[in-house]
């Protein structure tokens, strides 16, 4: 078991665990941390734990100290001088004639390093911007590709349910969707249904995905040829919501399909969900 806090350095970001050097800390403490990015203020998200050694990736780096109102006013200063930064940077990529979006900046709490994250279509020769930006502001300059899954945690926006993004209110970390989720939930595959504003599937696939993953294994799918109290017959539509089943009757063929419970039927061979070719040519942007 080693003790460990639980830092972030964005509103909604990831939960990077460090040593509190003993030092005993409460949720929204902030402190003083090293990164690879170099020194960094972060926000405790969660206070000192016992946590199984399994679950914390080694070298665990220490807390440098807590965070005072020196640290505080350079972190409010900092942020000011982003929104400076980020108007030179796009002044710059405008005369430098790039295919790039300037999507945020940040400043390392020791002003060492400035990171500019941006968007593009596809790779971007940057090194003459780089040098140019460097010779304004006179320290490192790091820019960072990013996607559009990205862009909009970091923007912010009102998703298609009329409420805040996912990704920028509570999601830490992204979670991986699939197209075959939106099969499996019996969705429409047209993409302005399932995709969100980024332009990608929506992250709220994931929600419910288990529960219909454990009805899918009690249910039938479309397809299945089962056996009910009329004799044989093949699942031509399902309810996994409400377990009712429109059944194609063998010895009936030309009538219309009976309606059963899932209780009502034995499945004798099932069906499997698969995506054609058609489907995974205009949806194979979406999972991106």
């Amino acid at each position: 078991m080693t003790e460990v806090i639980g830092v972030r350095f964005k509103d909604v970001g990831k939960i990077y665990y460090f040593d509190p050097n003993s030092i005993p800390l409460k949720i929204g403490d902030y402190v003083i941390v090293e990164t690879a990015r170099g020194v960094e203020c972060g926000q405790v998200a969660m206070a000192n734990k016992q946590l199984e050694d399994k679950e914390i990736l080694f070298p665990l780096k220490k807390m440098i100290r807590k965070a005072n109102e020196n640290d505080l006013e350079c972190l409010k200063q900092n942020k000011e001088k982003e929104k400076k930064a980020f108007k030179i940077c796009e002044e710059k990529i405008l005369q430098h004639k790039l295919d790039m979006k300037l999507v945020d900046v940040e400043y390392t709490l020791d002003n060492n390093k400035i990171l500019f994250y941006f968007t593009a279509d596809g790779r971007v020769d940057f090194r003459a911007l780089v040098k140019d930006l460097a010779s304004v502001f006179r320290t490192r300059i790091e820019l960072r590709q990013i996607g559009v899954r990205d862009e909009a945690k970091m923007l912010g926006g009102i998703g298609v349910c009329g409420r805040p993004f996912c990704c920028s209110s509570f999601l830490g970390e992204f979670q991986p969707v699939s197209i075959k989720m939106a099969k499996e939930q019996g969705l429409s595959l047209s993409p302005v249904k399932i995709s969100g504003t980024c332009g990608r599937l929506m992250c709220c696939l994931k929600y419910e995905q288990d529960a219909y993953s454990d009805l899918l294994r009690r249910t039938p799918k479309v397809g299945a040829i089962v056996n009910t109290p009329d004799g044989k017959g093949t699942v031509v539509e399902q309810n996994l919501i409400t377990g009712m089943l429109k059944v194609s009757l063998d010895k009936s063929e030309n009538a219309a399909p009976s309606t059963y419970t899932v209780k009502q039927v034995k499945i004798i061979k099932d069906a499997q969900i698969r995506l054609d070719k058609n489907e995974i040519e205009q949806l194979k942007g979406l999972e991106e």
